[in-house]
């Protein structure tokens, strides 16, 4: 195998839980291959460096081994591995997100309503 579709193997190296989001992470432009924008079926090769922005924060990981099944989390850490700029830049982001402290939270007291839905889902991209 000399290359396979990167919404898979963003699937399977767990940087997603479904391959519906790693497209859709894609499609918004929040991956790059070799600091190009990535579509969901570009090819993705060992050797390569992706740049990655999800929930969990952004990576930049150099592609290790290839695979289009999901399996345990052990054997998806194998398939990349992270570069130092990386972690200490997400170490620095936790240590900052730590330092403010819970940020204060007040429950809506009422439903959005069909206007507000649309905002919230164009604030978040969702469309």
């Amino acid at each position: 195998m000399t290359g396979t579709r990167i919404d898979k193997w963003l699937w399977a190296a767990r940087f997603f839980k479904t391959r519906e989001q790693a497209s859709k992470a894609c499609d918004l432009n929040r991956i790059t291959s070799n600091n190009l924008s990535a579509k969901p079926a570009r090819e993705v090769r060992i050797g390569d460096m992706l740049r990655i922005k999800n929930e969990g924060g952004e990576f930049e990981v150099e592609v290790l081994a290839l695979s289009q099944q999901r399996g345990s989390a052990a054997v998806a850490q194998t398939l990349y591995r992270e570069t130092e700029d990386s972690k200490e830049a997400r170490r620095k982001a936790a240590e900052e997100r730590k330092l403010l402290g819970p940020i204060a939270y007040t429950a809506p007291s009422k439903r959005p309503s069909k206007r507000d839905r649309r905002l919230i889902h164009s604030f978040r991209g969702d469309y």
